[in-house]
């Protein structure tokens, strides 16, 4: 919904609202998927939408990918091949590709749109596009996870939008089958699982269809985040064989990239969950 100064999206299950002050549309393209959207902003940078849904502000947006990348990648022991599913804005692709024994990430989205309209209007975004490590592609995540090869990959990134439309197969057991058949013994998965505040039924059938596809361990970190629903959200990680006991915490807080949110003390206090999730997270 808009009008003459503010970009607003309701949010209907949490009965809450979120808007940015704006000062003109940039673009808007219509692709075979979903409708873009980019705004300019007073105070946020630009600010893309699809389909009504607001997906990320230049101000922001570090909060998600960074999350999204950094905590995987310190979890795995050795992770030197990474498939992200969606992530087509390519902030996420950036951050894994700062991890130097990273051999090869692929991102597989659905939609060029958003990748191109990312390359225009969040260039930062896409700084790594041209690493020889990065291979773009633009298809069905869901079929791609499906004829991955048998025991090739060590991290799965699903860096999609909510579970409706295009990103709804995302977040069923038979994808997660797919997932837990292409990693390797140790593999793990990380996705992001919406916001702990009014998200918890989805995220414990997450957990569960997880456990049910044959992943063994799990655990959901929440992370601020003010362009989505209720300010908070969050990933969830499920680990193919084995326990997600730690972190390599030496590693993290010696990492030789920036970042602006993550860091070893960020990762180990998002490992304590609030009571209410803890609680939450028992029912399933």
């Amino acid at each position: 919904m808009t009008d003459a100064q503010w970009y607003t999206e309701q949010f209907e299950l949490s009965g809450s609202s979120i808007g940015f002050r704006v000062t003109g549309k940039l673009e808007e393209v219509q692709s075979p998927f979903q409708k873009i959207e980019i705004w300019d902003t007073t105070d946020w940078g630009k600010l893309m939408v699809i389909d009504g849904a607001i997906m990320l502000t230049s101000r922001d947006n570090f909060l998600y990918h960074e999350m999204m990348s950094h905590p995987v990648l310190f979890t795995h022991s050795n992770p030197k091949r990474v498939v992200i599913i969606g992530g087509g804005d390519c902030g996420t692709l950036r951050e894994v590709l700062k991890h130097k024994e990273v051999e090869h990430a692929v991102q597989c989205d659905i939609d060029e749109q958003v990748t191109r309209l990312a390359e225009k209007y969040f260039p930062e975004l896409c700084e790594s596009n041209g690493d020889p490590r990065a291979e773009l592609l633009w298809d069905d995540g869901i079929a791609y996870m499906r004829n991955c090869a048998p025991e090739s990959v060590d991290i799965v990134i699903v860096d999609s939008t909510d579970p409706v439309g295009p990103a709804e197969g995302l977040f069923n057991e038979a994808f997660y089958a797919s997932c837990v058949k292409a990693l390797r013994p140790g593999g793990i998965l990380v996705q992001q699982s919406e916001s702990p505040l009014v998200h918890l039924g989805l995220i414990r059938a997450m957990r569960h269809h997880m456990a049910a596809a044959g992943f063994s361990d799990f655990r959901t970190l929440p992370f601020p985040q003010p362009c989505y629903p209720t300010g908070w959200w969050s990933c969830t990680l499920a680990r193919k064989g084995g326990e997600l006991a730690g972190f390599r915490e030496r590693g993290a807080a010696s990492k030789t990239f920036p970042t602006r949110y993550y860091s070893a003390d960020v990762h180990r206090a998002a490992l304590v969950l609030p009571e209410f999730v803890k609680q939450g997270l028992r029912e399933e």
